[in-house]
């Protein structure tokens, strides 16, 4: 499936779940572009620039370039001219005007790919179906992702937000301080209910609840839950950190 733009890693698709996982992959490398590297994102995006269009690569990569010159172009081509806004809008609008288009872009790739490959009308609902199962860039770059998330389970406490009982090191150690006593000492009774909250946590970087068997940790400032691949911490780092603050906390803060 071609990539769009350079940098890309063509590969032949032919069903729903490829495309779908094409689309992860894309997805993933631009929310990294609007969080854990958004500084990086924000002085490529010179206004003083031509056009740029923010492009994700199906290796989970990011590129702020020039549009595609051929024409017609081989895939839909993101926005253009997304760095002409920077400095006329307050950041996180402007983060979010780019999360949208890119959601926009996204979509536009994914059913492009299924009329290239003749999906028919049960192939293109499972694509969309899977593509709606996850939340949206937008969501993630604005934090509705965890509103929603929270509003599924309205009866929990939001510190109790903790992936998976599995989860070892440093997640599980913090988890013993955001969990009320009176939910500590519930016992089995909600069990159903915190395996749910588990299954509906969301990395605050890829935005998914992948890998619930991996380390997680949690920000001690907006406490979002972070895959810790994700914002590159190791169980064995994790131990020695007495405050953890999540890259988006980090990067307020040097701006502010």
């Amino acid at each position: 499936m071609d990539g769009g733009g350079s940098g890309a890693a063509p590969y032949a698709a032919r069903t729903a779940e490829e495309v779908f996982r094409d689309y992860r992959a894309r997805r993933a490398g631009m929310i990294k572009a609007l969080t854990t590297d958004v500084d990086k994102f924000f002085k490529l995006c010179d206004p003083e620039k031509e056009n740029l269009c923010l492009y994700g690569y199906p290796n989970e990569t990011w590129e702020v370039t020039l549009p595609a010159e051929e024409v017609p172009p081989e895939i839909p081509e993101p926005a253009l001219g997304i760095n002409f806004a920077r400095d006329g809008m307050n950041e996180k609008d402007w983060l979010a005007l780019v999360a949208v288009h890119s959601d926009s872009w996204l979509l536009s790739v994914a059913f492009y790919f299924g009329a290239r490959f003749g999906f028919d009308k049960e192939a293109r609902r499972q694509l969309f179906s899977m593509i709606n199962n996850m939340p949206t860039i937008f969501e993630v770059v604005t934090g509705s992702a965890k509103k929603q998330t929270k509003e599924k389970t309205p009866n929990s406490s939001s510190k109790s937000n903790k992936p998976s009982s599995k989860v070892q090191s440093r997640a599980e150690s913090r988890s013993k301080a955001k969990v009320p006593k009176d939910e500590e000492e519930s016992g089995d009774d909600d069990g159903d209910e915190e395996a749910e909250e588990h299954d509906n946590t969301l990395c605050g970087t890829c935005g998914t609840n992948d890998g619930k068997d991996q380390f997680w940790i949690c920000c001690d400032n907006c406490e979002k839950w972070y895959h810790g691949k994700c914002v590159k911490i190791t169980p064995a780092r994790a131990e020695h950190i007495k405050q953890y603050k999540c890259p988006d906390c980090t990067n307020k803060r040097a701006r502010a």
